[in-house]
């Protein structure tokens, strides 16, 4: 099969998802693949944007490089060479529906060549979230069916608060199909469209293949046992502060270790004046393996928002991948998905006793189980999933 990603997230940055981990493993698969990258917009010409990367697909529009390349035998990418308007100010939704036009008009013109290019006589093409600068690319494009991808409530964010939350639902409607990476997510969208399939959320399984006689990394080397561990974002949109600060309060004896960049509040709170609280930085993927390893309980303390209650945490995946005893917070993600192998929790008092619980029965063989579960999960296993999927439309 032939397919066309567009996404909110570029293929060639330090960080994964759904739709560039399905496009890779589509790829390997031998379907042809060409993979979109966001369109710069109009002010990334006079504001030096922040992103590396938006600012490198800047340079290499100054420089004339060319626009389509190959990443990957099968998987090719396409760096929109034309400035988007932002229309987001916009405060009518049906005038921000006329003037969006032009964006879709401009982005699906550089589509169509880059498809032509390929020799793609039809093909598929799914949209990851691209609300605005893709509403009306089915309409420009006539791909051979038309697929929206729903894997996180990206219309609670400000920027998309204004138009998306009727926008969205709207594309759904016009999909030939809608994929889901959880549950919650394809129940909601088999509200507006019946032809709405869950795939679940994948990771690299090779990547967390690793030896268990793999030496700790130096940094938490010097911090003692047990340790319990998190990587990830520590952001308070989507982690309950004051409930790591109880927690960590709670047992002066156990090291808490976090992994990731810091959003203000974590910065300026408490947590770091714990002494039992230890904060790493950001890890680069590849780096992360070795430090779960060494963690002796592995905890996802979600808050319950909009952002999280329907969510699929990949790193749950990641923790279990090397057999970690893992407690999270409870949610209808959890309980469907992953309750027979997670240890779920609502609250600090839950926390801590299915913190103990974890470590007092942690053995090989639960760890073995953790471990081929999440086997399952892998970027071949979704993918062909979503082809079966695909297959009885």
């Amino acid at each position: 099969m032939n397919f066309v990603f567009v996404s909110l997230q570029r293929i060639n940055t330090d960080r994964e998802s759904t739709s560039t981990n399905l496009a890779r493993e589509l790829a390997r698969q031998n379907h042809n693949v060409l993979y979109v990258n966001s369109p710069v917009n109009r002010k990334d010409y006079f504001i030096a944007p922040e992103s590396p990367f938006v600012a490198a697909h800047l340079q290499a529009i100054k420089s004339k490089a060319a626009p389509l390349q190959e990443l990957a035998p099968h998987l090719w990418v396409l760096y929109p060479t034309q400035p988007l308007e932002s229309f987001n100010w916009v405060p009518s939704t049906p005038l921000f529906l006329w003037l969006i036009k032009f964006n879709n008009r401009r982005f699906g013109k550089e589509i169509q060549k880059a498809v032509q290019d390929l020799g793609f006589d039809d093909y598929i093409l799914v949209n990851d979230k691209d609300i605005f600068r893709s509403f009306y690319l089915k309409e420009i494009l006539n791909p051979r069916k038309y697929v929206y991808m729903d894997r996180d409530y990206t219309v609670g964010a400000p920027y998309w608060l204004r138009h998306g939350p009727s926008l969205e639902p709207a594309l759904m409607r016009k999909a030939d199909a809608v994929v889901c990476n959880s549950l919650d997510f394809t129940k909601r969208a088999q509200f507006f469209n019946p032809n709405s399939f869950y795939i679940g959320n994948g990771f690299d399984v090779a990547q967390f293949n690793i030896s268990h006689s793999a030496s700790v990394p130096s940094d938490l080397k010097r911090i003692p046992g047990p340790r319990i561990g998190y990587v990830g974002a520590l952001i308070t949109l989507r982690l309950d502060l004051n409930l790591l600060i109880e927690v960590a309060r709670a047992r002066p004896n156990w090291s808490f270790v976090l992994i990731g960049t810091e959003d203000e509040a974590f910065a300026l709170s408490t947590l770091h004046k714990l002494p039992n609280v230890f904060f790493l930085g950001y890890k680069h993927t590849r780096e992360v393996p070795a430090y779960l390893l060494h963690f002796d309980v592995c905890i996802n303390p979600q808050v319950l928002n909009d952002f999280t209650r329907s969510n699929f945490p990949l790193k749950i995946l990641e923790y279990l991948a090397l057999g970690k005893p893992v407690v999270a917070t409870e949610t209808n993600t959890m309980n469907e998905v992953f309750a027979e192998h997670t240890y779920l929790a609502t609250g600090a008092a839950e926390y801590l006793v299915q913190i103990d619980k974890a470590l007092a029965e942690d053995n090989e063989a639960l760890a073995q189980k953790r471990v081929d579960y999440a086997k399952k999960f892998s970027w071949e296993h979704i993918a062909k999933l979503f082809i079966q999927h695909l297959q009885t439309l």
